[in-house]
């Protein structure tokens, strides 16, 4: 089986994630991520990672060319609009495939106004004003000609507001206001057969520009603008483009995009695996798409990831109300049980469960999951079954952890430490 060697730049934006969300799983890919070196949540998604100057620094497509040859990378997959458009035109880069349509898709959609001209007349657009034109139509919408996320945008309701936010901005566009309801639209297209897929989903709640907040809906219209759009511009592989609303009911198309958005993963957990697919476009294999049909909604909060300051060789676990809590297994214990099998490292279980321990590991299916199990009777301290200097030990009690800490010295956590011992990089 071939496995294709992946690298991301730049890794640590909510696009280089999803990218590693998506293929993490996949056997046929190997990922890698490259990045700025300062805090970067790259840095901690991705266990091989590379550091790079960032795009808007000096020696940044040498430095990303020098890591795709010397980690033999076959794929670069762009995850910024403006490392996009500094690829544009390249079909390599170090040896690397780069993942990106021709340089007029992504010289044309970085710029709106450039998108709007180009498909005036076969999508309906934004109507773009002049200053003077502008304050007899107000409200209207100011943004970026060349912009991502929500960064500079305004409605100006009044001439004050609006030249604030046309003063605001060194290449300030000055739009209808489109009032209603937003759409993502999740597409993808092989440059043999056209459109294979287009997907919409409604923006509900918005953050510096990403839908943190969509779900998936029926949009009959928008397969036909995408067919457009695609066509046009000649887009292959994953894209996307942004509708609204106007106050007529007919939608308009906001921006256009060869890249994968943040939140594709609504139709990524309905089987269309975006920047796996377009690994396969290029390589022109053939590719079929089962979406499945339901409905998706997903909310994105943030995520922790950590790293503690401390190693160890094993771990030490109480049972009950740490691995088992109200009732259920609790499986963030679980993943750590078996990250640690993973890693080599014995797990021992210290109880003092008041039924036979064995009997209830295996009601919940775990009898063979523990490296040994120390049933505990009454008067016997924990502490005294810990042999390694370098264990941790997990228990709900503050009690059992104090006493642990008190004899042997050594690192205990209660079950809501836990999370910071996960260890789930994009690897």
């Amino acid at each position: 089986m071939k496995v294709r060697r992946v690298l991301v730049f730049p890794a640590g934006t909510e696009i280089g994630l999803e990218i590693g969300r998506s293929l993490r799983h996949c056997k046929e890919v190997a990922l890698l991520g490259a990045g700025s070196p300062g805090s970067n949540p790259g840095r901690f998604a991705f266990a091989h990672y590379a550091e790079v100057p960032a795009v808007n620094e000096p020696g940044w497509l040498e430095a990303v060319e020098r890591v795709c040859a010397a980690e033999r990378i076959d794929y670069l997959y762009p995850a910024n609009d403006d490392v996009i458009l500094g690829l544009a035109g390249r079909e390599t880069l170090g040896g690397a495939r780069v993942v990106l349509p021709g340089r007029e898709a992504c010289e044309i959609t970085r710029f709106k106004s450039r998108t709007y001209r180009r498909l005036r007349g076969m999508v309906r657009v934004p109507e773009v004003y002049e200053y003077d034109e502008a304050l007899a139509r107000l409200p209207v919408f100011v943004k970026p000609d060349r912009g991502q996320g929500s960064w500079g945008t305004a409605l100006a309701h009044t001439p004050d507001e609006l030249a604030h936010a046309a003063g605001a901005l060194p290449d300030p566009l000055i739009c209808e206001y489109l009032p209603g309801e937003e759409f993502t639209v999740d597409c993808f297209s092989d440059r043999d057969r056209g459109l294979l897929f287009a997907g919409a989903r409604r923006r509900l709640r918005l953050k510096n520009g990403i839908a943190v907040h969509t779900r998936t809906v029926d949009l009959p219209e928008a397969r036909e603008i995408a067919a457009r759009i695609g066509e046009e511009l000649g887009m292959r592989g994953a894209w996307f483009f942004q509708l609204r609303r106007a106050e007529d009911g007919e939608l308009a198309v906001l921006e256009v995009a060869p890249r994968i958005p943040g939140s594709m993963s609504a139709h990524r957990v309905k089987g269309v695996n975006f920047p796996l697919l377009s690994l396969f476009e290029i390589e022109r294999l053939p590719i079929s798409i089962l979406e499945q049909p339901y409905e998706v909604e997903v909310d994105r909060v943030l995520a922790n990831r950590y790293r503690v300051g401390f190693d160890y060789d094993s771990v030490y676990l109480d049972f009950d109300d740490t691995l088992f809590v109200k009732g259920r297994i609790n499986t963030i214990a679980l993943q750590f049980v078996h990250q640690c099998i993973e890693a080599g490292k014995p797990v021992y279980l210290l109880t003092r469960h008041g039924r036979v321990i064995e009997e209830t590991l295996a009601v919940h299916r775990i009898p063979t999951l523990f490296d040994k199990v120390f049933h505990l009777t009454a008067g016997e301290r924990k502490s005294d079954y810990i042999a390694s200097a370098k264990a941790i030990f997990i228990d709900d009690s503050f009690g059992e952890r104090a006493e642990v800490a008190r004899e042997k010295g050594i690192v205990v956590l209660d079950p809501a430490m836990i999370e910071a011992l996960l260890a789930d990089p994009y690897d």
